[in-house]
């Protein structure tokens, strides 16, 4: 089985993490995805974060399942050969700055006269129109203005950030809906179309009812820490050998089975915490009566009574635990890849699982221009270039010692 995608083709251009976030999605799904990159250095991504032997030890998990070509696009010859490359795929995915692939001719207006179904997907901060379009946006510029870093910390310190790429990974997200949802209108239509996703917009989608409640509740809604106001019992609560255990029973028949399990079972009757908007007005009187029972049991012992009661429970999970878990293992959720240099690298899993059309395990991401003589054998000729003179010139690339060397 090739995956749910199998048979869609794939250029993925651009760098960072949004745009190749979404090529990984979908060649996880069984998309063939061409990566192009600029030769020599290959995306950014190659080097990010903690390396090893000279590689980033995220390439493998963001570039997997993925070719790679090596091909500048800043002269001529190399955007004559993506033009023929164009004809022959489903989806381009790029996150430049907007209009630069209008600037080089590889626009979806100039790309769709001789490939009519072709679905180009733009990632960028701030999308393809409006006073900010040409701005450069990154992910962090995208959180921000989409709300979610005013609500994100403790109500008395400066606003914070999740501890990884939230915004990129968002947009990263609505870009392959989008191309789904492209995909899908095509078979009715036969024609492709442009999809825009911005990073702020991705963001702002996010933040719930967070417009309507400043415009007609005139509630601002900030930091607020561990807890979301109004929503109790939803936090982390202490155990007696000093670990935290997230506990969330802010349903009333889930809140009635805490107080049983914690041998109050009064509680649920208390006009204090009989319903949810009570709950939400009393969360501090709540979150002290229960942190003082949690903290008489070790967090194991603890979270065996509340998922024995149907409470829903769990740590805070490290990447060690993670990578120890039984659950994760039993969903596959780590997946050990080996990359260029030998090592085994820990990547995480697919996500969804599907029952029939599953995907193989993917391959880790490749040398820099691991499939350049592969991919270009047709497109070469088509553009009218000659293949040793491009690689002689520098506009395409091989891995070092060639194609034996992938």
């Amino acid at each position: 089985m090739g995956g749910p995608l199998a048979g869609i083709r794939v250029l993925e251009l651009g760098s960072f993490i949004a745009g190749p976030f979404a090529g990984q999605l979908l060649a996880d799904y069984g998309a063939e995805v061409v990566k192009v990159e600029p030769p020599g250095r290959g995306d950014a991504m190659r080097t990010w974060g903690h390396t090893r032997d000279g590689e980033s030890l995220w390439w493998p998990t963001i570039a997997r399942g993925k070719r790679s070509l090596a091909l500048d696009l800043h002269g001529e010859e190399g955007r004559a050969v993506l033009r023929a490359l164009a004809d022959e795929v489903d989806v381009i995915l790029e996150n430049f700055r907007p209009g630069l692939l209008e600037r080089w001719g590889l626009d979806h207006a100039t790309l769709a006269r001789t490939n009519p179904g072709l679905v180009m997907v733009h990632v960028s901060g701030f999308g393809q129109t409006g006073p900010r379009a040409r701005d450069a946006g990154f992910g962090s510029i995208g959180e921000a203005m989409g709300g979610i870093r005013h609500t994100t910390g403790e109500p008395d310190r400066p606003p914070a950030r999740a501890g990884v790429s939230l915004g990129d990974s968002l947009a990263a997200l609505f870009a392959v809906i989008g191309t789904l949802a492209a995909l899908n209108e095509r078979h009715a239509s036969g024609r492709g179309q442009e999809v825009d996703v911005a990073i702020y917009e991705a963001v702002a989608a996010l933040m719930e009812s967070t417009m309507a409640d400043h415009a007609l509740a005139g509630v601002t809604r900030g930091r607020s820490g561990s807890v979301l106001p109004g929503v109790a019992p939803s936090n982390v609560y202490p155990t007696a050998d000093g670990s935290g255990v997230i506990l969330a029973a802010n349903a009333d028949a889930v809140f009635a089975r805490l107080a049983d399990v914690m041998g109050r079972p009064e509680l649920a009757d208390d006009q204090r915490f009989a319903d949810h908007q009570a709950r939400g007005a009393h969360a501090g009187e709540l979150d002290a009566l229960i942190g003082a029972w949690t903290a008489t049991y070790d967090a194991e012992e603890l979270l065996g009574a509340l998922t024995g009661a149907g409470v829903p429970a769990g740590r805070i999970y490290t990447a060690a635990d993670m990578l120890a878990d039984p659950h994760y293992r039993a969903r596959e959720m780590v997946l050990h890849l080996t990359n260029a240099a030998g090592h085994e690298v820990p990547s995480t899993g697919l996500v969804p699982k599907f029952s029939r059309s599953t995907p193989p395990v993917p391959r880790p991401g490749p040398p820099l221009g691991a499939d350049t003589r592969d991919v270009l054998a047709d497109a070469v000729a088509r553009a009218g270039l000659d293949y040793a003179a491009l690689l002689a010139a520098g506009t395409i690339a091989e891995p070092t010692g060639g194609p034996a060397a992938t």
